[in-house]
């Protein structure tokens, strides 16, 4: 279910800057940061919002600013920067996690959700030293990745594609084929241990 603010609010939140940054930069990718106003109280961003560290009990609810962009039920954030177009590449670090998601969302997917569990958004997940892919709840086990201390993403938004990249091999290991109907955003989900976004990166050579 679609939030209130829906697809026209999209649209003034991002603004014409943003909005347009993904038609312009064919090679380097979108640069973005981690949206404080989405994230769920048990997250706290670091490193100019570029990072997102997991807290067992977390801020008290009744400090985080209420607002519909916040993620009320599961431990989610968003990034700030939508993409309508292009091909974008941007790694993350993983510190001290045994249990993420990684992957896009729509800019409107519903709050009460988690990543990986609608149609809305298209992740790729770490649990129990394995990887799997995750669409409207379904998962699929990968195979060919280790446990990581950095991965990379790389957005294909007209091929409707998805992939997961082992950064020491500069190699896609499994690739996502989505059904993006509108703006997407990088999304991010832990439940311990720390992510860190690194953006505005060029797309390596041969992928």
């Amino acid at each position: 279910m679609a939030l209130p603010f829906a697809r026209s609010w999209s649209l003034c939140r991002w603004g014409a800057k943003r909005w347009g940054a993904a038609a312009g930069e064919a090679r380097r990718g979108i640069s973005f940061k981690l949206e404080e106003k989405t994230a769920h109280s048990s997250l706290a961003l670091f490193k100019g919002d570029t990072g997102v560290k997991y807290g067992l009990v977390g801020l008290e609810p009744t400090k985080v600013a209420l607002n519909v962009e916040r993620f009320r039920e599961w431990a989610v954030v968003l990034a700030d920067t939508a993409i309508t177009s292009g091909r974008h590449y941007w790694e993350v670090t993983v510190k001290r996690s045994q249990q993420f998601r990684i992957g896009v969302a729509d800019v409107d997917m519903s709050r009460d959700n988690c990543i990986g569990v609608d149609d809305r958004s298209w992740v790729f997940s770490y649990s129990q030293r394995k990887w799997h892919t995750m669409l409207a709840n379904e998962k699929a086990p990968l195979e060919g990745i280790g446990q990581p201390e950095k991965v990379g993403l790389l957005l294909e938004y007209e091929a409707k594609k998805l992939s997961l990249v082992d950064v020491s091999q500069v190699s896609v290991v499994h690739t996502i084929q989505t059904d993006f109907q509108g703006p997407v955003v990088p999304a991010f989900a832990l439940w311990d241990g720390e992510l860190l976004t690194h953006s505005g990166l060029e797309v390596p050579e041969g992928l």
